[in-house]
């Protein structure tokens, strides 16, 4: 018998379903059952989450100027509102949780219309288009990077930061271990689609300016399109390299625990796990993001001193060369960075996030949770 249903709502992205997926292992482990809706992306991460029950919702972004366009995102926006009601009617959950993403704006605007209690989960330092939308209608607003105290919901805003799943927090219980002169180096490249894209091409032209004492070093893990591994791959075999490439690692907490250097994005999740996990870091914001969500992301890690930003714009190969040949020489600065990292992590962000769920699914308000917390 379980205590209730709490439902989760997430675009089919990572990024928004890994903090739902260790919400989910937390609330699961207090005894409730979790349902969550997404849209069909999420089948490929579906496997690990811990879900009682998932469903599928229609949902749209309205980002074209076309007419016909927006009618038909309209429509596809309302079907899904329909079919969230009727779920949400017919499952009766305690409470819904959005953690951003187009897919979230359906289930959240059902939810709060039939009063059901609902929150929402903002990874990032600026908040996502959907949950501005959603912010007003909400009992709650957790926060990864968002601030306490200031902005037009500082009232029910709490700053929880990033849930990251039970992997991640085992691959933190792994201290960091230098790689030392002449000693492998565990190099870990990714930084999701458009992400891979970039550092498809700057890594293996960075490397190839390598001394080879220097590149014989380096065991890679890459992420890339799968429309750009056979480029990445004879770019690497006329190095005489054999790097782990793929578009997906399941396992890419263990490979975190492992790696002396992290180069990637610097989305909401990624930071948060490098952070827990505590490993130094070449941040790249995505050059492109709304709001510039990704290099405030970025500022958080940086001013510990556990991460490096450089903006895409000025990371050419010949100095990504540079900074890869200075981390091979500088094992004591790298363990410094790791250090730094591990002390701005946020490891009980999923109890923190799971506490908040649970006051406004009962009879406590956020002002009375925000009230007991301080």
């Amino acid at each position: 018998m379980t205590k209730g249903i709490i439902l989760l709502a997430a675009g089919g992205t990572g990024g928004h379903l890994f903090p739902a997926e260790a919400l989910a292992h937390e609330l699961k482990a207090r005894g409730y059952s979790v349902h969550l809706v997404t849209d069909s992306r999420a089948e490929r991460f579906a496997g690990k989450f811990p879900a009682d029950e998932i469903h599928v919702v229609p949902s749209a972004t309205i980002g074209s100027k076309n007419p016909i366009a927006v009618a038909k995102s309209l429509f596809k926006l309302w079907t899904g509102l329909r079919a969230a009601r009727k779920l949400i009617t017919r499952i009766k959950p305690l409470a819904v949780v959005g953690f951003g993403g187009y897919p979230t704006v359906p289930p959240l605007l059902a939810s709060t219309g039939l009063g059901v209690p609902s929150m929402i989960h903002e990874q990032n330092a600026v908040m996502g288009r959907a949950n501005k939308a959603l912010a007003k209608r909400v009992k709650a607003i957790a926060g990864g990077f968002l601030p306490e105290g200031v902005g037009a919901y500082a009232d029910k805003t709490v700053t929880t930061g990033n849930p990251v799943r039970p992997a991640v927090l085992a691959a933190a219980t792994t201290p960091y271990q230098p790689s030392l002169e002449g000693q492998p180096f565990n190099l870990v490249v990714f930084g999701g689609s458009q992400g891979a894209q970039f550092f498809s091409r700057a890594i293996p032209t960075a490397l190839s300016l390598l001394e080879e004492n220097e590149r014989s070093r380096i065991v890679l893990t890459q992420q890339a399109r799968p429309e750009d591994q056979d480029q990445v791959g004879s770019c690497f075999a006329k190095l005489k390299m054999s790097p782990d490439v793929s578009a997906f690692f399941p396992d890419m907490a263990e490979r975190l625990a492992s790696a002396h250097l992290v180069v990637c994005r610097s989305g909401a999740s990624t930071v948060s796990e490098v952070s827990v996990i505590g490993r130094p870091s070449i941040l790249v914001p995505y050059p492109y993001a709304l709001d510039h969500d990704q290099a405030a992301n970025a500022a958080a890690l940086v001013a510990t001193g556990g991460a490096e930003v450089v903006p895409q714009a000025e990371l050419s190969p010949e100095r990504l060369a540079q900074k890869l040949s200075a981390a091979l020489k500088e094992p004591e600065r790298l363990a410094k960075m790791a250090e730094a990292a591990k002390q701005a992590g946020r490891p009980h962000a999923a109890t923190l996030l799971a506490d908040m769920v649970v006051a406004i699914a009962g009879a406590q308000g956020i002002a009375q949770f925000k009230g007991v917390r301080a």
